[in-house]
């Protein structure tokens, strides 16, 4: 079998076209036009659009995502992307009351996952701006920030919905 290399463009029948922006030893890193970016197994089933002849190691995926990241903050309000952890994607998030009488509420993992992150994105807009704020002494400043520290670590729940660790909510460190 013989590795596709970076820039070589595919079908997948489950996440549509997409462009080979890393390969490891046993995967490809592939960067989908409506699903983000997806790892592969090296022979997973998927349709060759155009294979690229060049060295497999030609361009980084970090050159790769700092440029779809340089992309995304000068044309998007998105400041960053956060991808929901894989075994989530398309699942469903289903609250049933204690009161068998009522009826319960489903919904799309994503769309919570969403609006979980919306809320990470406003407090960290919040933090920024309270420790540039001109208005606030220093002790101030330090209140409010620890209450934004308690507010993350409220979200530490959350956190086994994230892709990257990287990208989860940090409570206050244990001393």
């Amino acid at each position: 079998m013989k590795l596709l290399g970076i820039g070589s463009r595919i079908n997948h029948k489950d996440y549509g076209k997409g462009v080979v922006t890393n390969v490891t030893s046993k995967h490809y890193w592939v960067t989908f036009i409506d699903k983000g970016l997806e790892t592969l197994e090296l022979d997973d089933d998927f349709e060759v659009i155009e294979a690229a002849e060049d060295d497999v190691d030609t361009v980084s995926f970090y050159e790769v995502e700092k440029s779809l990241r340089a992309i995304l903050k000068k044309w998007s309000d998105v400041s960053e992307v956060v991808s929901i952890a894989d075994k989530w994607k398309g699942g469903k998030l289903i609250l049933e009351p204690g009161d068998p009488n009522l009826q319960g509420k489903e919904l799309p993992i994503d769309t919570f996952f969403h609006k979980i992150t919306m809320v990470r994105d406003r407090l960290r807009v919040m933090e920024q701006k309270i420790n540039s704020s001109k208005n606030l002494d220093e002790q101030e400043k330090i209140d409010l920030q620890q209450y934004i520290t308690r507010s993350y670590g409220s979200l530490t729940s959350f956190n086994v919905l994230f892709k990257l660790k990287s990208q989860q909510f940090v409570g206050q460190k244990g001393s």
